[in-house]
């Protein structure tokens, strides 16, 4: 068995550009020719989309897949969805997708999430909620620690910012515990495991 699905792989790749698109023009993008006139005459910027996709899917695709592979693990069924397959995170990415052509500026949506059903323990529960925001948390120790460090080139400056910025708010917002976030999971599960 395979795993990721075709539905799954399809799922990503779309996740991947609608956070991409979501993006493209919110994250700069160094650019060595830019030209202003070729900028806004065209009306899609295929390198915003491609640097807000470099920027952005790691820790969404990452923070997912961990979710999954964790789940599996434990023996749990865990299928991955785009937003579009629910009826709630869908109308959240079409307001923000309204958010983005209206310049409105401020987004809550929820490009996709992890399906785990099965049985097993309130601990292996946690932990398969926890993954992915340790996924981020990594991500943005790691981002941060080379940022520090000054380990990288300076063509990737930006880059390693906008992954620690950007793992920094998913970790914190993941771990929240509020009803449907993977802290409110992780915390719920945890304490049943202890009574």
């Amino acid at each position: 068995m395979p795993l990721l699905n075709f539905n799954e792989i399809i799922d990503l790749i779309a996740m991947t550009v609608f956070v991409g698109y979501i993006f493209s023009d919110m994250i700069p993008v160094r650019r060595d020719n830019y030209d202003p006139l070729v900028h806004y005459k065209s009306r899609f910027d295929f390198e915003g989309l491609k640097f807000a996709i470099m920027a952005t899917a790691p820790a969404i695709i990452f923070h997912e897949l961990a979710h999954k592979f964790v789940a599996i693990s434990f023996g749990f069924n865990a299928i991955f969805y785009a937003f579009y397959r629910q009826t709630f995170t869908l109308i959240l990415g079409g307001l923000a997708i309204l958010s983005k052509l209206t310049g409105f500026g401020l987004m809550l949506f929820v490009p996709g999430y992890v399906g785990i059903s099965g049985y097993g323990t309130h601990l292996e529960y946690a932990f398969a909620a926890l993954a992915g925001p340790m996924v981020n948390l990594i991500l943005w120790l790691g981002s941060w620690l080379l940022l520090k460090k000054k380990l990288y080139n300076k063509k990737y400056y930006i880059l390693l910012l906008l992954t620690s910025r950007i793992n920094m708010f998913l970790f914190i917002f993941n771990m929240l515990p509020i009803p449907g976030f993977d802290g409110f999971n992780f915390f719920r599960h945890l304490i049943a495991s202890f009574t």
